[in-house]
């Protein structure tokens, strides 16, 4: 499926402003790991118990998205938001982020990503993590860490949301034989990542698996990203 959409801002690269932590109903709840010296997750707990969870990268921005959930009429969902590498090098946080690069650096936020934040969330918070139910997300660079994980992981992660990813991890030659549906989003401002994005629908839509694609008119860092978060929600987890 192909959704071509007019939405989203067309002029701006700014991120999305989130809401104000005291304008939700919900709760943020932070964490520091040991990982890397000191890594943060922060978490978003709605108001309702949820209905699903999605994990993300870039948790720095994708975390404080709870506002635009709690706005819109979807499933009470739950936002963990795993924050990326402090360093100022972009490359070390793309390195993390796709296994392309660098595989030993990969391999280990993928057992922090995977192992220790998930165990922790259903500790800390008493949630039931079935695949069908649990999603990985992320924009851009963390975009493609979505579709690694997904496509590695497709026992925990059942939904992959992916906004505008980048072209460091492109999909393999041979598709595993279990995919994640996949909803993925790019603006038409941006044709590097609107390419990417449509090489990842094409070749998961050859594999057999379930996949939408939404075309929106906006520029890299764009509002659209926060603005499709709901309908992806919407998607995944609707009754």
């Amino acid at each position: 499926m192909v959704r071509q959409a007019t939405g989203g801002a067309n002029d701006s690269e700014a991120e999305p402003e989130p809401p104000r932590a005291d304008a939700i109903a919900g709760e943020l709840v932070s964490e520091a790991f040991d990982y890397d010296g000191g890594r943060r997750v922060t978490v978003y707990v709605p108001p309702d118990p949820p209905e699903g969870v999605v994990f993300a990268g870039d948790g720095q921005l994708i975390s404080h998205w709870g506002g635009y959930l709690e706005a819109a009429d979807v499933p009470s969902t739950m936002i963990v938001g795993a924050y990326p590498t402090a360093d100022e090098d972009e490359m070390v946080r793309i390195h993390e982020y796709s296994p392309s690069f660098d595989e030993h650096r990969f391999a280990a936020h993928e057992r922090f990503f995977v192992e220790d934040v998930r165990q922790w969330v259903r500790s800390r918070f008493g949630v039931a993590l079935p695949p069908e139910r649990t999603a990985v997300g992320g924009v851009s660079a963390s975009g493609e860490l979505s579709l690694a994980m997904g496509l590695r992981h497709p026992d925990v992660y059942g939904v992959v949301f992916s906004a505008s990813p980048g072209a460091g991890y492109r999909p393999p030659a041979v598709m595993p034989s279990r995919l994640p549906r996949t909803y993925l989003v790019a603006g038409t401002l941006e044709p590097f990542f609107l390419e990417n994005a449509s090489r990842w629908a094409d070749a998961l839509r050859d594999a057999g698996a379930d996949v939408v694609m939404t075309q929106r008119v906006g520029n890299h860092g764009g509002r659209f990203w926060a603005d499709e978060f709901p309908l992806m929600i919407a998607w995944a987890f609707g009754r």
